[in-house]
């Protein structure tokens, strides 16, 4: 009897633990912020750290997120010189034509290319980003090859481009994953972009036949008023197809994040929502940095060389993102080899510097060459032996 009794116990307790795990399961793919975006992501930029995730690669409308990359390319036309912030753009009639979202620009009219920039982030006019496209790319179909090609290059899988604005039209389509990602590309590479993003209200003035027009713009980002202490950026977007869209910014205490949300319900959605995110990552995440580049780490010997020994230095600053998994207290390991074989060129691997938390490793940077070292040859050792001997 007692054996039985134990025997319908121990079933017991193995059938609620299959609950319990099965429970914890369920709860696991719950949406633990609760979004109502249908799509949403959250990234720590300068390490790519994804923090957050909800169907980030399925593929929907953006609507005027799309102008993320004709800014993106924009700002890579300045800096390569094809382009310049003072050039004097003429506005086609099919940049004029354009609805929605506008600066209110006319066929013939002249605006500088830093007046469309101001458009483009600030109103997210259609009509600027379109002009913008043309003074670029020749065409707008031109430079929406270029977007396509740019997303290609950035690994942007979900992305396929059909016009430079975000207007619906079939087939114009990107993921949440693929906003961070050309997000990432833009405001690393070009933060100056901060300076447009951050205007809150601005006018342009148009020269009109009948004299000067001025029309007010006001940001579409509602992050700059609701979460005004710490966000950044970047761009909105909505259409009636593509619902209410955001690329969000955001910096606190030196931690920077996007958040992404795309088809959201309505529009406070789309801020509260990516709100929601960045409270959710400044409250987890921290990051750690430490500034190697160029520094010198260790130093290695030289066989058969022009030096006895040659400097060890970080190839680049590091950086990573620690959630509250990370209790251990960052620290790093330098691994180099006993020696060195000459010829060395400069930016040559000669070690690597390990980061962990506790036993976690969290990274790891190049040690490089900081000169160039040339094999010895006979005449090299020859002529030593010379100075040695008569010094």
């Amino acid at each position: 009897m007692k054996k039985r009794l134990l025997s319908y116990f121990l079933s017991l307790v193995m059938v609620l633990s299959c609950i319990n795990i099965y429970v914890l399961a369920e709860e696991d793919k719950k949406d633990k912020l609760e979004l109502t975006a249908k799509s949403a992501l959250l990234m720590e930029p300068s390490t790519g750290k994804i923090l957050y995730e909800k169907n980030a690669h399925e593929k929907l409308r953006p609507a005027s997120v799309t102008k993320i990359m004709t800014l993106l390319l924009m700002y890579e036309a300045l800096e390569n010189g094809k382009i310049g912030w003072e050039d004097e753009v003429v506005i086609s009639e099919h940049a004029s034509s354009f609805g929605g979202s506008t600066i209110l620009l006319d066929t013939g009219e002249v605006q500088p290319v830093s007046i469309l920039a101001k458009g483009i982030v600030v109103a997210s006019g259609n009509d600027a980003a379109v002009a913008m496209a043309e003074h670029i790319g020749g065409t707008e179909d031109e430079f929406v090859q270029m977007m396509n090609n740019k997303a290609k290059e950035l690994g942007m899988d979900d992305t396929h481009f059909v016009n430079a604005c975000g207007l619906d039209v079939d087939n114009h389509v990107t993921s949440a994953y693929d906003v961070a990602i050309m997000s990432r590309e833009l405001i690393t590479k070009y933060p100056q972009i901060f300076q447009l993003s951050k205007i809150w209200m601005d006018e342009i003035v148009h020269k009109r036949k009948k004299g000067e027009e001025v029309t007010v713009i006001s940001s579409t980002n509602k992050l700059l008023q609701w979460y005004k202490e710490y966000a950044t950026g970047l761009k909105t977007g909505s259409t009636s197809l593509a619902k209410y869209c955001l690329s969000g910014t955001a910096n606190k205490d030196g931690l920077q994040l996007i958040a992404v949300v795309m088809a959201a319900p309505n529009w406070k959605a789309r801020f509260n929502e990516v709100i929601k995110m960045f409270e959710y990552g400044f409250a987890n995440c921290k990051i750690y940095k430490d500034t190697i580049k160029d520094k010198t780490l260790a130093s290695l010997p030289v066989r058969r060389g022009t030096l006895e020994e040659i400097a060890c230095v970080g190839a680049k600053d590091f950086s990573c993102v620690l959630d509250n998994t990370n209790n251990g207290e960052i620290t790093n390991e330098i691994q180099v080899p006993e020696f060195v074989d000459a010829p060395i060129n400069v930016g040559d691997k000669l070690g690597e510097i390990i980061y962990k938390s506790g036993d976690e490793e969290v990274g790891r940077v190049d040690l490089i060459a900081n000169e160039a070292v040339e094999r010895a040859t006979f005449n090299f050792y020859l002529d030593k032996l010379v100075k040695m001997f008569f010094h």
